[in-house]
Formats: C-alpha cells, structure tokens, sequence
C-alpha cells in the first residue's frame, strides 16, 4: 500500500489516483449535537434526549448525521496534507452507523478520480472518505467532489509533499 502524503500544500497536478491522508480526530459531545440544534433548528428527539433515543435502540443521544459531515469536513481541512480547493461541488455520503457523545470520529481520504477542466488553473478531484470511530466502524461513507487549482513547473508552490516538483 501506498505512503499517505506528507504534511504540505498539494494542488491537483501534485495528486495521483490512490493518494491519501488520514485527518485529525475529533471527539463529539453534548455541545457539539446542542450547538449544532440550535444553529440547524434540528431538534428531532433522538438528538436531544438520552430517554427518547434509548427508546428508539441508541445506547444515548444521537449526533446529527449532518453534523458529523460538517466535523469531516473540517477534520479534513485541518489535515497536514492540505488540498488546494477552489470550492466544495457537493457531497454523497452515507450514515453507515449512529454517532454517539463520546465517539472520537477521525476520516480516511483518498484521491479517487482527477481529471482538468476547460477552464485554465482548474480541475476536479473526487475524494474518497471513510469516517470511522475510535472502535474503527465506519460511521460515514461516500465521495466528496472538489474543484482545485491546478499548478504547471513554472507556477507550482513550494510544497513538501509526496510529489514534489523537481
């Protein structure tokens, strides 16, 4: 298996199909699914209350499955490995398993697909994410399609990672 990239600053022509990294790791709690409810106006019950979500088969309150998207997300934006992003295209992700308060949610993300665009200095890469816990069950899965800037040798940033210019 291939090395995860090193920690630096990579734009699409720096990536190769198969590449990863893995995020930091963020442990949920009751004002993280509070916070979230209050901004999101989602307050269904198994989020809010130990007793309705026990009712419903969880162990304890449930973490929005949206919330969880948005703390992959940002796990993935405080990575050592950063991707150069233009702008997030959209998402399909799939809840695979509830996350509770407590969960320590960490994310695995792979370059799946790179292709240019029309358009001079962008392209597109499809990212892979699999988003587990601290038991390693993924609690998240899907893609994530981002539009990049691209880098030419006569443009390209220092960068320190795996695919170095040289």
């Amino acid at each position: 298996m291939r090395e995860p990239l090193k920690p630096g600053f990579y734009g699409l022509s720096d990536l190769l199909i198969g590449d990863y990294f893995e995020t930091p790791s963020h442990t949920v709690t009751a004002e993280d699914i509070d916070n979230f409810a209050d901004l999101s106006g989602d307050r269904f019950a198994i989020h809010m209350s130990d007793e309705t979500a026990r009712s419903y088969g969880f162990t304890g309150r449930v973490a929005h499955g949206l919330l969880v998207l948005s703390i992959i997300d940002g796990l993935k934006n405080q990575s050592e490995a950063q991707l150069d992003a233009i702008a997030s295209l959209g998402w399909n992700i799939r809840f695979s398993s509830p996350v509770l308060i407590g969960d320590r949610i960490q994310s695995t993300i792979t370059i799946a697909e790179l292709r240019t665009t029309l358009k001079s200095g962008r392209g597109m890469a499809t990212l892979d994410i699999s988003a587990t816990n601290q038991n390693g069950a993924v609690v998240q899965a899907g893609q994530n399609m981002l539009m990049m800037k691209t880098y030419t040798r006569a443009d390209a940033r220092s960068c320190t990672g795996a695919h170095q210019y040289s």
